[in-house]
Formats: C-alpha cells, structure tokens, sequence
C-alpha cells in the first residue's frame, strides 16, 4: 500500500498524550495518529451513511411519531421501559 504524509498542527497537550500513549502500547506515534484516524473517518463515513438512510426513509414516508419517541425516552429510566417506537407509513 502506498503512503502520503500528513502534517497538522496540534495542542502541545494533545501531542503528549499521543506520546504517552504510543509508549505505553510500545507504538509508534505514527500507528496511533493513524489508528485514530481511520477510526474517525471510518465513524464519519458511518454518520454519514446512516444519515443519508434516514433521509431515505423520510422521503418513503417511514417516520416516527414525535411523541411516542417522547415516552419512549421518557420510559428510558424506569423498571419497564417501553418498547422502540416504530415508524407507521
């Protein structure tokens, strides 16, 4: 696989908590900046994904009612919680 270098300039403080990670895994401050960021753009890519998935379902006409998504929240912190609200078409 071929390779392009990458500069950014970064907190001093974020740099040494790189650094302390990269030593304490015995790893190079290389692997975890690029560990960290394909996890990034893997989440963005995700975010993305399943934002454009629910514009999808939005355009199909499969929503979910505002209010039951209310007392589905709500319902959260009891003994019995509610089931996940589903969309009606």
């Amino acid at each position: 696989m071929s390779t392009r270098v990458l500069t950014a300039h970064i907190p001093e403080e974020l740099a040494e908590k790189v650094d302390r990670y990269a030593e304490s895994m015995e790893r190079s401050r290389a692997w975890i900046v690029k560990q960290a960021l394909s996890n990034w753009v893997d989440w963005e890519e995700q975010k993305l994904q399943m934002t454009l998935d629910a514009l999808d379902a939005a355009d199909r006409g499969e929503l979910v009612d505002d209010d039951a998504v209310r007392l589905w929240i709500e319902s959260l912190d009891t003994d019995n919680p509610l089931p996940l609200p589903s969309s009606k078409k």
